[in-house]
């Protein structure tokens, strides 16, 4: 087992992990990995962010119906983001117009970035994971 990396500080080193969410919410498992995936690194204080690009918007929409499919609704679990300090929620303008969606239609708040903010945004991050 190895042992935590230490900054010159003192404290642990915190890594910027992006998570890239590009899949419908359902059909595939990429949308609840995802959010696995989050919870665990922000369990582990890592400096979390999301993104929601293409389909991927879809996974923030208010008033989901999956019994239809037969599928547990997993959508509200993003409320629970704020719990664990995970408050860097982003979502690519185009994809929501694309969609005809707007902010008013997502469930938590997110901020709303062109693809030139994104991609700087992105270019801060040290590990970036896509789904």
């Amino acid at each position: 087992m190895s042992e935590q990396q230490i900054s010159p500080a003192g404290g642990p080193i915190v890594k910027k992990f992006m998570f890239v969410n590009r899949k419908a919410p359902y059909g595939t498992i990429y949308a609840l990995e995802s959010l696995e995936v989050v919870l665990i690194s922000a369990t582990f204080d890592q400096d979390v962010s999301l993104v929601f690009i293409d389909d991927g918007v879809y996974e923030l929409v208010k008033g989901q119906q999956t019994k239809g499919i037969g599928i547990k609704n997993f959508s509200p679990s993003y409320r629970a983001l704020d719990g664990y300090d995970v408050e860097k929620l982003y979502v690519d303008r185009a994809s929501l117009a694309q969609r005809g969606l707007t902010e008013k239609d997502l469930l938590v708040p997110v901020e709303v970035l062109d693809a030139a903010q994104m991609g700087q945004l992105m270019q801060q991050q040290d590990v970036i994971l896509s789904f």
